[in-house]
């Protein structure tokens, strides 16, 4: 099948993905009475004694406004809101299908950092949550960070979610190739949200030392090659992670960074990584190469030079690493436990859930498919459980 094609048909067709319906009734005169005026006024006025019952009389607390300015939009870069729309359209059917959520893009016409934050931070008492979403860095990590307060969770998805599915799925790598998960060496390529959300997952940066262990060692690298202390050119972002990985002190090209390393994670671009990177890397390598829809090095060419688990984003190929896989049920854990924010225990249960839903990973099987619907409420019992510890 041509999905290009196909997905144009269909969209021309339906006019997008989204509709609205009602949950109650409006056949008669008291139908509409009772959900709108006279009888709705009595609903305001408890509400307005106590802003709280908006999550018992409202839809408040199923909703998430998914929140984009178009600026990294898929591979595609900065094309704008109106085209961001049908990828927004897209992540709000996966909600609802997926997890029973209601949710709905607000695609805005601003790529200024203070107008986003204000947007958000006035939309926020009629809605549950806000998934923000291709949103380029490194303007995503200062939005994010800075509407934590508002009351609601307002969640990076391209940050976190891509995190949370990666960590789950080198948890499970690790126990097919019989390596210990606090002892991998890992290498990243990319340092954008993806790369350092990822970064930070890992190495438990914000997290409850208690109950996090993160890996042994991270080596960051961006397009100039290994995020190290020494350089210059380094915005306040790279800095922090420069300042908290790289123990080793390596510096150079990514093919520096991965001569003995354990674990590739490839958030880049297409075609970066080559047959003697991963040749140079410890036996039994995982090699997750996630850039879409063209990873840095194709499966096969990894297989031949000798890694051993191998994923990517896509779905004609084993192992599809995809942010869909947690965001559902994240943003439903969070609902459920009435959270105000998504906390770094949140996401490790998180990616500790999905993991376990694999019981028994092999090479092929490290993760479940995008289409089981259990892997939702399965994730979301442990965010909830995560967010009234």
């Amino acid at each position: 099948m041509n999905y290009g094609e196909e997905s144009l048909r269909i969209h021309k067709e339906k006019k997008g993905k989204l509709a609205m319906v009602s949950k109650v009734p409006l056949a008669t005169r008291d139908d509409l009475s009772v959900a709108y005026t006279p009888g709705v006024a009595a609903v305001s006025s408890e509400i307005a004694k106590d802003k709280s019952l908006a999550y018992e009389y409202t839809g408040k607390g199923n909703t998430v406004a998914i929140v984009t300015d178009g600026s990294a939009v898929l591979g595609l870069g900065n094309i704008g809101p109106e085209a961001a729309l049908p990828v927004m359209e897209g992540k709000a059917v996966i909600f609802k299908e997926f997890a029973d959520i209601d949710a709905f893009p607000l695609c805005l016409a601003t790529q200024d950092t203070e107008e986003i934050i204000n947007i958000v931070k006035n939309i926020a008492p009629g809605i549950g949550a806000v998934n923000l979403e291709d949103i380029s860095a490194p303007r995503c990590f200062e939005i994010e960070e800075r509407l934590q307060n508002v009351g609601i969770p307002v969640f990076h998805d391209d940050q976190h979610g891509t995190a949370v599915v990666v960590l789950a799925g080198i948890m499970n790598a690790a126990k097919v190739v019989g390596k210990n998960l606090h002892e991998l060496s890992v290498v990243i390529s990319g340092a954008g949200a993806a790369g350092i959300a990822v970064t930070k997952l890992l190495s438990c940066i914000g997290a409850d030392e208690k109950t996090c262990t993160p890996v042994r060692d991270i080596i960051v690298c961006d397009r100039k090659g290994i995020v190290e202390k020494t350089r210059t050119d380094l915005n306040d972002i790279k800095k922090d992670i420069a300042s908290r990985t790289n123990i080793s002190g390596k510096k150079g090209t990514i093919s520096d960074a991965l001569v003995g390393a354990d674990v590739l994670i490839g958030v880049s671009a297409p075609g970066v990584i080559t047959e003697a990177m991963i040749r140079s890397m410890a036996p039994k390598a995982i090699v997750f190469t996630l850039a879409n829809p063209v990873p840095e090095i194709l499966p096969h060419l990894a297989k031949e030079a000798g890694a051993a688990v191998i994923a990517t984003g896509r779905s004609d190929f084993p192992n599809q690493v995809n942010n869909a896989l947690a965001y559902p049920g994240i943003f439903k854990g969070a609902f459920l436990a009435r959270a105000a924010r998504i906390t770094p225990a949140m996401k490790q249960a998180a990616a500790r859930a999905l993991a376990s839903f694999v019981p028994e990973p092999s090479l092929e099987n490290i993760l479940p498919a995008l289409t089981d619907k259990r892997v939702p409420a399965h994730i979301a019992e442990a965010v909830r459980k995560a967010a009234l510890l």
